[in-house]
């Protein structure tokens, strides 16, 4: 039976043998299939997407995060996350592109109508089709001062605006696209790509993750039927708020698998590089880099599993949320750069996966919210009451 198709209820544990057999799976296509192509990627700067979605329809890593009643895997966040964590060991452009797909077809499996769920879920576990997240704008915020507006019409809205930074906008097709319905009110829209007057192009391309594509969205009277509306009128901010928490959670876990692969790359050139003939790993100095790595890793593991356990017990995770992933950008970005320091010259060069795990891991600071956003959200979720739970009580 492929991935896809197998019922959540079979991967109810993380040791599950249904569930080890399609983490095996997926595992193996990542390194004998998708690793080798990372040169091809990164001097073209795109994803060969011939070769890349075939490997990827076939292990069922299209519906991991689609619920069994709609033909995906169903697995829980706990279960996905060591899975999105190796994705990000290779090319960041493979990890972005199964990064957003997963994360906003959850994020429509918990948002969406019925009608919607079942539209477009079943085609986007088997990697026909998929949805992209259309919210940053050139010329405004990214909240309630949104430029792009949804004018009621008698059978339904014209939206009007631009979007840009669109991940996966290449492949998208649909995008969950925020506008205002009032001056005062934000709302969620599911918009097909091939909806008369909307427009999608590439914009530049990108520091690392080579071939992920952020797209621009321009709609000029783009006309959508009222049931494209997710929710009501008025829940745009909180439909926004939902799909971005788990989204960052996600992030985080993109965080650890870099991390991880950083750590271990430079434990093995430790070893095996001897100067003054001793190896670098009996230097004081660079037994201090492996340490602070290590704990980076550790720290940020445990968060994330939190994180994790409370999501998948239906609840609500703001502040778990935005500090996983400030503290994961945070915890790769100091371990890349000890990484690079153990490696030297050499870690500078394309000879090693370092220069490019380096570049990739940049891309965290600017998913799913900058630093301050972060920052912002956690410290208003304790001043308005926010309980974190107690580490030693499991809660």
């Amino acid at each position: 039976m492929d991935a896809a198709t197998l019922s959540s209820q079979q991967y109810c544990g993380l040791n599950s043998p249904d569930y080890e057999r399609l983490r095996e799976r997926i595992f193996t296509a990542i390194w004998r299939d998708l690793d080798p192509l990372e040169a091809e990627i990164e001097n073209s700067e795109r994803l060969p997407l011939e070769l890349i979605t075939p490997v990827l329809k076939r292990v069922g890593a299209f519906g991991l995060m689609v619920p069994e009643e709609y033909g995906g895997a169903g697995l829980s966040v706990t279960q996905y996350l060591p899975i999105l964590a190796e994705f990000a060991k290779v090319q960041g452009g493979i990890r972005l592109l199964v990064h957003c797909h997963n994360s906003f077809a959850y994020a429509l499996s918990r948002i969406g109508t019925e009608e919607q769920r079942a539209r477009v879920l079943p085609a986007a576990a088997r990697g026909e089709r998929s949805v992209a997240f259309a919210l940053t704008e050139p010329d405004h915020g990214t909240g309630a001062d949104l430029g792009a507006t949804a004018a009621a019409t008698d059978a339904g809205y014209r939206l009007n605006g631009k979007k840009h930074l669109v991940t996966n906008s290449h492949i998208a097709t649909e995008f969950i696209c925020f506008a205002k319905t009032a001056p005062d009110q934000v709302s969620a829209f599911l918009v097909p790509r091939d909806s008369q007057g909307l427009a999608v192009e590439p914009l530049s391309d990108l520091m690392g993750c080579k071939g992920g594509e952020h797209g621009e969205l321009t709609l000029v009277d783009v006309n959508v039927p009222r049931d494209a509306l997710i929710g009501a009128e008025d829940q745009g901010i909180a439909i926004l708020e939902a799909a971005l928490e788990i989204s960052r959670v996600f992030v985080a876990a993109a965080s650890l698998g870099t991390s991880q692969r950083a750590l271990e790359l430079s434990l093995r050139h430790a070893r095996t590089r001897v100067t003054f003939g001793q190896p670098l790993a009996g230097r004081q100095a660079i037994q201090r880099y492996l340490a602070e790595m290590a704990i980076d890793v550790q720290a940020l593991g445990l968060m994330l599993a939190d994180a994790a356990r409370k999501a998948d017990r239906g609840l609500r995770i703001p502040a778990e949320s935005s500090m996983v992933k400030q503290f994961g950008l945070e915890a790769v970005g100091r371990v890349t750069d000890r990484a690079l320091l153990i490696h030297g010259g050499i870690g500078y060069t394309r000879k090693t996966p370092i220069e490019r795990l380096y570049r990739d891991a940049r891309l965290n600071w600017l998913e799913e919210g900058t630093p301050a956003v972060h920052y912002l959200v956690t410290a208003k979720q304790l001043v308005n009451g926010y309980q974190l739970s107690d580490p030693f009580s499991g809660t």
